[in-house]
């Protein structure tokens, strides 16, 4: 058996054809244009990365948007300040803080005060608990990225084996949550492994479906999962670069041994990855959507 590729390049793309679709008529219809307000302090890289990449979509979508680019030295008023403009600004519907912050930023403070109806990362604690009791404004990204995967894989969640090795606020608790909702794409039965778990081996190979983000490379071999699992890989670790320096990236599973064994599984790059800024996207249109009372 060799795995089918579950690519999330793919699947991004058909998600955002639909999101400018919607995006347009929403426009054309009822003179609303989505708003997204990006926030990065500091010269991360890494993270200036993501925010580049979050807005160039933005752009290609037909979303408003607002790049916000703070020095590292920002104090923490100064930035609730902004936070309290951007709650304020009826252009802005969705408000993103990139993480991580400078140190002397106090974190938990920033994002609880983006009002939980433009938190379109979904890291509010109100947005945590609607999530919690299966009444969510905003599903997290990545899990929700995950979620889409799978349904338009066509793999069966309801009744399924679930084993989710990882128990970050980001990914493993919402994503464990939301896959055990009593509703459509979900209704399974969920098992969350984690460094105090004393045989995870035990539980992934009981899995239907092994969602895997564990942030050690080739944390999952071959020996730990039984034939025809689906396997989503969130993990990308750098383990060195090519001739070329080009980084190598690798994920929380050993992709080569276990495809031979899974029906499906991520790649990594192009699995999970490019459905997390879609499904930012996507809740910044609900989140217009919400404010104009469309939802």
């Amino acid at each position: 058996m060799t795995a089918k590729i579950i690519s999330g390049t793919e699947i991004a793309k058909q998600i955002r054809e639909e999101l400018k679709q919607e995006i347009a008529q929403l426009k054309a219809k009822h003179n609303l244009v989505p708003g997204l307000a990006t926030v990065l302090v500091g010269e991360n890289p890494a993270s200036q990365s993501y925010v580049g990449a979050k807005e160039k979509t933005s752009i290609e979508l037909g979303i408003y948007s607002e790049r916000l680019d703070l020095p590292e030295k920002t104090s923490q008023d100064e930035l609730m300040a902004l936070v309290d403009r951007l709650n304020k600004d009826p252009k802005i519907h969705g408000i993103l803080v990139q993480l991580p912050l400078p140190k002397h930023l106090v974190e938990t403070e920033i994002l609880y005060a983006i009002n939980p109806k433009k938190d379109v990362d979904g890291f509010h604690p109100v947005n945590v608990g609607r999530l919690m009791i299966g009444e969510p404004d905003y599903l997290p990204c990545t899990p929700h990225g995950i979620q889409q995967l799978l349904v338009r894989s066509g793999v069966q969640i309801e009744g399924a084996e679930v084993v989710v090795v990882g128990r970050s606020n980001i990914v493993g608790k919402p994503i464990a949550n939301m896959l055990l909702q009593k509703r459509p794409g979900a209704n399974a039965t969920v098992t969350i492994c984690h460094t105090g778990t004393r045989d995870i081996s035990f539980h992934t190979r009981r899995a239907d479906i092994l969602i895997v983000a564990a942030g050690r490379p080739k944390a999952v071999t071959a020996d730990m999962v039984k034939e025809g699992v689906v396997v989503i890989d969130v993990g990308v670790n750098r383990v060195g670069k090519t001739a070329e320096g080009k980084a190598i990236l690798v994920g929380d599973v050993d992709f080569e041994g276990i495809k031979e064994k899974a029906s499906a599984i991520t790649p990594v790059p192009g699995g999970v990855g490019p459905m997390t800024i879609t499904m930012l996207m996507l809740n910044t249109v609900k989140a217009a959507k919400l404010a104009a009372g469309l939802a």
